[in-house]
This record gives C-alpha cells, structure tokens and sequence, in this order.
C-alpha cells in the first residue's frame, strides 16, 4: 500500500518520483513496541528536506501519516517515508519546494538474516550525507555484484579505502575484539549510530587489504539490524565471533519508541 500526506496515491502523483527521481527517505523497521531510533529517522528526514528541498518538514505530520497506514498491518513491517515533489519536472528544478510525504510498507524479515558475501568495487555515493533517491549507482553495483555470484557491493573509494555497502553500513572487529567503523564519507545509518552510542568502538581508515585480515565483519540498517559479512571477495571471514553476539545484543536491546 501506498499513501501520499495520508491518502492513496496515485499514479500521476508518482510519475516526478519516476522519472525525476528527486527526493529523499527513510526506512523504518516497526515491531510490537515501536521503532528503534524513531527519533533520529525523524531528524534525518527534517535535515535531509531543508537539504534537498530548502523546506522545514512537520515531523509530527509524518508520524500521523506512517500510523494511519500501518492501521491493520501485520507487525514487523519495514515502512519508508519519502519526500518529493509530485509537481516537480526536470527543467525548472529550481521552483519546486512543495515536498509532499509518500508513505509504503512492506513485510519485515526475520532478525538475524543470513551471513552475506560481499564483493568490493570502487564506488562513491553521490551527495552520501543525505539519504536520497538517487539508487541507481548503488543498485547497478549490488546487481553486478549478484550476476558474479555475489550477495552484493563493499564500496571502495577512489583512496582506496572502504567506506560502505550498497544500503548499509559497514563495520568491522579487529584482532583485539574492538569494533572499527571505517573513516569515510558514508550515508550515517540510524542501526549505526545506535550502536555507536551504546558499544565501544572507534572510527579509522579502513583499506580493502586490512578489511580482508579483520577478524570478522559485519553490515548495519534498520531492516537487516547487525548481519555477518562472511567473505569479501574471495576472502571468507569468520561468521561467529563474540563481539558480533554482543552487537546482535545491544541492537535487539534498544527499546522501540511508539509513533
């Protein structure tokens, strides 16, 4: 199902969004108890408007929106929250500023997923501080990693450092046990940032040489939750390491926030 400012859509109200594709969003994991840093997806969508559109966005509006369309929906749920312009065309970009709020919701999938087998290529997110619509970058990379027998993309800039996956964070367990976040330019994940305040942890450069020797590795975002990375390339890694139990741990212990 999809909604737009609470109402079905419909399809002349999504052609900017596909054939334009300017916006940004939000993807939300819903459980019995609520949402998970409900808070921080909320900040993310009301900076990432006045980034993209120059426009404050009602972050109470959209909690009405995102409750009225889970009414009668099985829990968990995974919704997203996009905002975009339905009136905006590709040539006078420069007048839109109305962003409206277009509300889906799909079925969630059990926590945790399976161990997944990354494959690393040289990729930089445009604009990475924002979680924009613009996927098609990240997408062609995920998909040529799959047509190689992979799960999906470990990007690496043009430094040669890593910096994240195709939605996901990416986080890794050195040989002393201790969490690394590699230092990058990369989309800040909410799973991410919640780990952050609650584990230890610290933040360096990361090179796909060092990746490969770390004692295990591990992928972030609000629908997976922690997942085991258990090969880069041909390099297989550890799946049960106790750092990532404790991870898995602290992410499940994070209490959910009512909408």
């Amino acid at each position: 199902m999809a909604t737009l400012n609470g109402k079905l859509v419909s399809p002349d109200e999504l052609l900017s969004l596909a054939l334009v594709n300017v916006g940004h969003f939000t993807t939300m994991r819903v459980e019995e108890d609520g949402v998970r840093g409900l808070p921080l997806h909320m900040e993310r969508l009301r900076k990432d408007c006045r980034a993209v559109w120059g426009a404050d966005l009602d972050t109470a509006r959209v909690r009405d929106f995102v409750r009225r369309s889970l009414d009668g929906r099985p829990l968990p749920c995974v919704v997203r929250v996009t905002v975009y312009d339905p009136g905006v065309d590709m040539v006078h970009l420069a007048e839109a500023g109305e962003p409206q709020v277009l509300v889906t919701v799909r079925g969630a999938g059990a926590l945790p997923p399976a161990p997944l087998r990354a494959k690393s290529a040289l990729y930089e997110r445009d604009l990475p501080e924002v979680k924009h619509v613009g996927l098609f970058g990240a997408l062609h990379t995920r998909r040529s990693a799959q047509l190689a027998g992979f799960d999906d993309a470990l990007f690496i800039g043009r430094d040669g450092l890593v910096s994240e996956g195709s939605t996901w964070n990416v986080g890794f367990v050195d040989r002393d046990g201790t969490v690394v976040w590699p230092q990058a330019p990369v989309l800040p994940g909410v799973t991410m940032a919640l780990l952050r305040q609650r584990a230890e942890h610290r933040v360096a450069t990361v090179t796909l040489e060092q990746a490969k020797a770390m004692a295990a590795a591990f992928a972030t975002n609000t629908g997976i939750g922690v997942r085991t990375v258990a090969a880069i390339d041909d390099t297989e890694l550890p799946t049960e390491h106790p750092a990532l139990d404790r991870l898995r741990e602290t992410y499940l212990s994070v209490p959910g926030e009512s909408l």
